[in-house]
């Protein structure tokens, strides 16, 4: 046997630690240059794991052989019975631990690094001792066997065509729950004729459907799955698997490679609607709107081999990738909620990634986070990676500093299956082990799937021009169903015509659908949002009429009593206590609401009206900024008391949970959950508007658009803290003129309110419209506790929204022009308070003040009843705390132009342009403030001429 030893890495230290425990037995055991240095522990007594410091360089010479290391070798096979079973230990964990760095994943056949710490002689064996009957206990199997024996077992569990990274897994229950499942089975699961048979009638489908699709659409985009066909297979196994063990609803999210197969084959959307999608008939149908075909969702009910029913949901999805990663969970929640799935067994999430993107999108490790948070989990999602070896043009060396494509799943205690896609039997038996692993622990799996590629990115693209060799040898496979058939010939578990046969049925199929495509009589007709929307649409703002979301008094001030009701014993912290204190003022009348009162009061009113209330984000329990408090707790046991969640008797659930420190996965997550919640209010809260930023394709690709592009309403509210106070550039701005550059065709709601009544009937009439777009809150800071932003009960009781509100000392004034003012100052938001104080201080009674509460949709003939009492051609003056580039100012003059209603001469107040929302001295912040307020209660000659 060839002589081998240590290199300086830290695997070593298992060979390390057996040196060591060798010369504890006998120390002449070991050569001297070990034996001076493990020495060197007596002093103090030996670690109890020898660490990375234990590793000098000159111990782990590459270059000694013979030397060192192979006296002590030499002297360990000497040793007795004991250290060889110890020493065979160490090569048993070897295997567990490493095995899957040589197993033959690699449907291409490169390669794979040699590691000696498989090699037996690695542990001081030789070819004598293969034949030497060890205790084998710790392996499955016959409690003795041979070490060549033990070796073959390891070998074909952990180094064929199936590699597992399990042992960094802490939990023991799960390491040897794998470990057991794996070893007894040798890692091989045995099928029935019927089963092979369903295998390959699956990659048949899967490779016919490839072939079809090019040979009628030649050089059209369809992102084919041409050399990963095994996906289909996989897929149609997991679904049956979780059939069985009570899954009855499935969301799958994927990106657009393999997408059209998975829609036919295994969503059951008929081939003739791919095929009009193809030849794009009706180009009047999609004006303006829609999505190419490789995004496109669909929903349908699959019947298992058993007679089960699955309802299958792929979600659609933009060219962004994982960025639907998040969407599908929370759609995945919001179905078990529904249907009162508490743990988490009746719905699954089924993620297919590509290998660039697992490994280069951060959306896939904040979603892997999610995993067993409370608020989010879903009781354990299948991830399936479609590893084609390959990005667009870029090998994995320049896409990863990993070793795999799934090494970030390692931040979670779950097994990473590597199967080679061309071994259809081991990527059964994954499967098996994957959706068993899940139902047992609740838990995310991920498998990953090799394959290649077979085309370029695209069907239009040379895979040639940058991996020529690569594609060498890509050319020269055979489909893996050819393979997959010469294994069951072999076997003799089917004939060639049985499978001929099998071919031809489904090209016929295509052939029917294809003709069905092309008839003068095709219709297509589909419902996207399904029984659960009923009742519910999208659509002008104008096409739902507004609806009361008053209630009476009485009802609110029980309500805000309950919000203040603790259980016995409960000792709340002292502020807290003045807190509730307060609130008990306000049910009674003596005091105002403020704004937290306000949304609480919302919120309890809803859920006990029967409507499910989940609001998340970053500390939202709490608050950012202290004013929530929805989760006391007490100070002297820890216990939390939710009081929202006790205000009725018979009420809806009331979620509010801290979020982790994500804005991309968490925003996604909500918008999924309201695509199956259309009848809850979902409510997202960033810390500060600005780190909205952050979570922009979730904004650009799903929730403004999607109505357009698939006909998918969501009612999704993001409250997002607006205002300029002088807490520098990434706390002041959420960006309104972001949304209001993208509002379009009604597609959104932007409101940046002033009163906590305002607030209240803001959120209750986002439920109880049957109007569902998403709500954009440009939500307070310092108006939170402003004196003057307040409310009181009776505005609760009797009032309603105001989309735009009047000037008070006008409103009562219906007669058109019956006002003189010497100007109209429009604004929204915190400024509106700030030039009313600056209004007063100066006694401007020939100052109008306007406040637009809704900025979109914003209604003409909302606008002009405000304005009808002032005469034509009184100037109105947009103020704005922005720069002039942004907030409001762009978006309103684009919508008037240099005339309101061509009535009244427009203008416009701001900061001066800026690269930076706002600047991060204090004391610049009043300056500009000053100036903006001065400027606007200045004359009125410097704003008209400064236009």
């Amino acid at each position: 046997m060839r002589q081998t030893g240590p290199t300086p890495n830290a695997s070593n230290l298992d060979f390390v630690e057996g040196l060591y425990a060798a010369f504890l037995s006998d120390p002449s055991s070991v050569g001297d240059e070990w034996r001076a240095y493990f020495a060197t522990f007596s002093n103090g007594g030996p670690p109890a794991r020898v660490g990375p410091s234990f590793r000098p360089r000159t111990l782990f010479d590459p270059s000694d052989a013979g030397g060192t290391r192979a006296g002590s070798t030499a002297r360990m096979r000497d040793s007795d019975p004991a250290a060889l079973q110890d020493r065979l230990d160490r090569l048993v964990r070897s295997y567990r631990v490493r095995g899957h760095m040589i197993a033959e994943i690699d449907p291409l056949g490169r390669p794979r690094p040699h590691f000696h710490e498989l090699d037996p002689e690695h542990y001081g064996f030789t070819e004598s001792d293969l034949d030497r009957a060890f205790a084998a206990s710790d392996v499955q199997g016959p409690p003795t066997l041979k070490l060549r024996e033990i070796l073959e077992r390891l070998r074909t569990t952990y180094c064929r065509t199936i590699g597992v990274q399990f042992m960094h897994i802490d939990d023991p229950r799960k390491k040897f729950w794998l470990q057991e499942r794996m070893e007894a089975s040798q890692n091989h699961v045995v099928l029935s004729r019927d089963e092979q048979v369903r295998i390959l009638t699956r990659l048949t489908d899967a490779v016919i459907f490839e072939e079809f699709v090019q040979k009628k659409f030649l050089g059209a985009k369809s992102f084919s799955l041409e050399g990963s066909e095994s996906l289909i297979p996989l897929l149609d196994l997991a679904i049956e698997r979780g059939a069985e063990q009570g899954v009855v609803e499935i969301v799958i999210g994927m990106a657009h490679r393999g997408r059209l197969n998975v829609l036919a084959n295994i969503i059951g959307k008929h081939p003739r609607d791919i095929f009009r999608e193809f030849a794009d008939q009706d180009p009047e149908l999609h004006k303006g709107s829609g999505d190419v075909k490789y995004h496109l969702g669909y929903s349908n009910e699959f019947t298992t081999s058993a007679g089960a029913t699955v309802h299958l949901s792929l979600c659609f999805n933009p060219s962004h990738l994982e960025f639907v990663n998040p969407v599908a969970l929370g759609r995945t929640r919001a179905k078990q909620d529904r249907h009162g799935d508490a743990r988490r067994r009746k719905g699954m999430a089924l993620l297919i990634h590509g290998d660039a993107s697992f490994a280069g999108e951060g959306i896939v490790q904040e979603t892997l986070n999610l995993s067993e948070l409370r608020g989010y989990t879903t009781g354990g999602t299948l991830h399936v990676v479609v590893n084609n070896q390959i990005g667009f043009t870029t090998d994995p060396e320049d896409a990863r500093s990993s070793v795999y494509a799934t090494d970030v799943a390692k931040m979670l205690q779950i097994p990473i299956f590597h199967v080679n896609g061309e071994d259809p039997e081991a990527v059964a038996q994954v499967v098996q082990l994957a959706m068993d692993f899940r139902n047992e622990f609740g838990s995310d799996v991920v498998i990953d799937m090799y394959g290649y590629r077979r085309r370029g990115h695209n069907e239009g693209d040379e895979p040639a021009f940058t991996q020529p060799l690569l594609y060498q040898a890509i050319r020269a496979r055979k489909p893996v169903r050819e393979g997959y058939l010469d294994h069951l010939l072999r076997l003799r578990g089917m004939t060639r015509e049985e499978a001929d046969e099998i071919a031809v049925g489904r090209r016929d199929h295509l052939e029917q659908e294809f003709s069905a495509a092309k008839s003068p009589d095709y219709v297509h007709k589909v419902d996207p949002l399904g029984a659960l929307w009923h009742g519910f649409h999208g659509g002008p703002d104008a096409s739902s009429p507004e609806v009361a979301t008053n209630l009476p008094r009485e009802s609110l001030a029980k309500l805000l009593e309950a919000l203040t009701v603790v259980p016995k014993g409960f000792t709340p912290h002292p502020k807290i206590a003045k807190w509730l204190e307060s609130r008990q003022e306000m049910a009674r009348g003596e005091k105002p609401l403020d704004w937290a009162a306000a949304e609480a009061l919302a919120l309890a009113s809803l859920a006990a009206e029967g409507v499910r209330v989940r609001l998340t984000g970053q500390d939202t329990e709490r608050g950012t900024f202290s004013h929530r408090h929805s989760a006391l707790h007490d100070v002297t046991t820890g216990y939390v008391h939710r009081p929202l969640q006790h205000v009725a008797e018979n009420q809806a659930a009331v979620e509010i949970w801290n979020s982790p420190l994500s804005e991309t996965a968490v925003l996604g997550f909500e918008y999924g959950y309201t695509l199956d919640c259309p009848n809850g209010l979902v409510i997202w809260e960033a810390q500060f508007g600005d780190f909205v930023n952050v979570a922009q394709p979730i904004l650009d690709q799903f929730l403004l658009s999607a109505e357009e592009k698939w006909k998918r309403l969501s009612g999704l509210v993001l409250l997002l803290p607006h205002g300029f106070e002088g807490q520098g550039p990434e706390h002041s701005s959420a960006r309104l003129e972001r949304f209001l550059t993208q509002a379009a065709e009604d597609n959104i709601q932007v409101v940046n309110l002033t009163t906590p009544a305002q607030f209240f009937h803001c959120l209750r009439r986002q439920v109880l419209r049957p109007w569902r777009k998403p709500l954009v809150v440009m939500s307070p800071k310092s108006l939170l506790r402003h004196p003057k932003v307040v409310s009181t009960l009776d505005e609760l009781a009797t009032g309603r929204f105001h989309r735009i509100l009047p000037d008070p000392r006008h409103a009562a004034d219906a007669k058109r022009g019956s006002v003189k003012v010497d100007r109209v100052l429009l604004c929204t938001g915190k400024i509106a308070l700030e030039l009313e104080e600056r209004r007063a201080s100066l006694a401007r009674e020939d100052v109008a003040l306007v406040r637009i509460e809704q900025l979109y949709p914003l209604s003409d003939d909302s606008l002009a009843r405000v304005l009808a009492p002032y005469p034509d051609g009184t100037p109105c003056v947009w103020v704005q705390e922005e720069p002039q580039n942004m907030g409001a100012r762009r978006y309103l003059r684009l919508r008037f132009g240099s005339s309101i209603l061509g009535r009244y001469p427009f203008f416009e107040i701001s900061r001066e342009p800026s690269a930076s929302p706002a600047t991060g001295s204090a004391s610049s912040h009043k300056l500009e403030q000053e100036e903006i307020l001065s400027r606007a209660l200045g004359p009125l000659e410097k704003i008209t001429q400064a236009r």
